[in-house]
């Protein structure tokens, strides 16, 4: 004779919760003590771990090409990073400019542009930066990292309170690495398309549109994101006249 399963009271349901409380399931964004900041996107802070950019870790950033409008996306961040402290950009792959940045309300007096003369060179610049403390985040361009490299980057995000990003070509998506967040970038019409293939949670299950304000929108495209594999196509008017006409930027 089967005996039918007990009622679970209120209190047993409420001990029951408290238990579970820092039990993390693999269904559910993780939830930490670790400090984050918000990305300035409400539609990438509501994918991310505790809703924002992790300080202390290696946050790659997989980009399609240069210049797609990464730089917006973490405009909002820098912008506030840059009010109070340093921020390191080391080995960019263009020269930042000094009136787009103050057109951003970003505080160029606090940016620090390396330029190394090798990829060995910068990651050991980024790597002291970090372990000294000297700033509040560092921006490492790179187009090939060795594993052992990135273990490195990662120990020592880990060890101070900084933010590192590090933005790589999207080809390396397929590469292992330690990151806790990865997520490719590809151009859309007025903003990027993201996908994020690493977090601390459920798999993303498809790449997400963020509009940035700063980027050029065709009038005959409506604002939507761009295919997965294949660049949007966008006419773009001839290089002479839009060096004429249109204000510099960051992107």
């Amino acid at each position: 004779m089967l005996t039918p399963p007990l009622p679970i009271t209120t209190a047993a349901a409420q001990a029951g919760r408290l238990a579970m409380r820092d039990v993390w399931r693999a269904s559910e964004l993780a939830i930490s003590r670790s400090t984050t900041c918000s990305t300035g996107h409400d539609r990438l802070d509501r994918e991310l771990p505790n809703q924002g950019w992790p300080r202390s870790a290696l946050i790659e950033l997989l980009v399609q090409q240069h210049g797609i409008g990464e730089m917006q996306l973490l405009k909002p961040v820098l912008a506030s990073l840059a009010a109070r402290q340093r921020v390191a950009l080391v080995q960019p792959p263009y020269l930042p400019h000094a009136m787009a940045c103050r057109a951003w309300q970003v505080n160029d007096r606090n940016l620090l542009w390396l330029k190394p003369a090798s990829s060995a060179d910068a990651l050991w610049a980024a790597e002291q930066i970090l372990k000294n403390g000297s700033c509040g985040a560092v921006l490492l361009w790179q187009a090939n990292v060795r594993p052992e490299a990135l273990r490195r980057l990662n120990l020592a995000a880990q060890s101070t309170d900084t933010w590192l990003w590090l933005l790589r070509p999207i080809a390396a998506a397929a590469d292992a690495s330690p990151s806790p967040l990865r997520m490719t970038l590809r151009p859309a019409a007025g903003g990027v398309s993201v996908d994020i293939i690493k977090r601390k949670g459920p798999h993303c299950e498809q790449p997400f549109f963020i509009p940035l304000g700063d980027m050029p929108v065709p009038l005959h495209i409506p604002l939507q994101p761009a295919s997965h594999d294949h660049e949007t196509d966008v006419k773009r008017p001839p290089a002479v006249v839009a060096a004429r006409s249109a204000t510099t930027v960051l992107v």
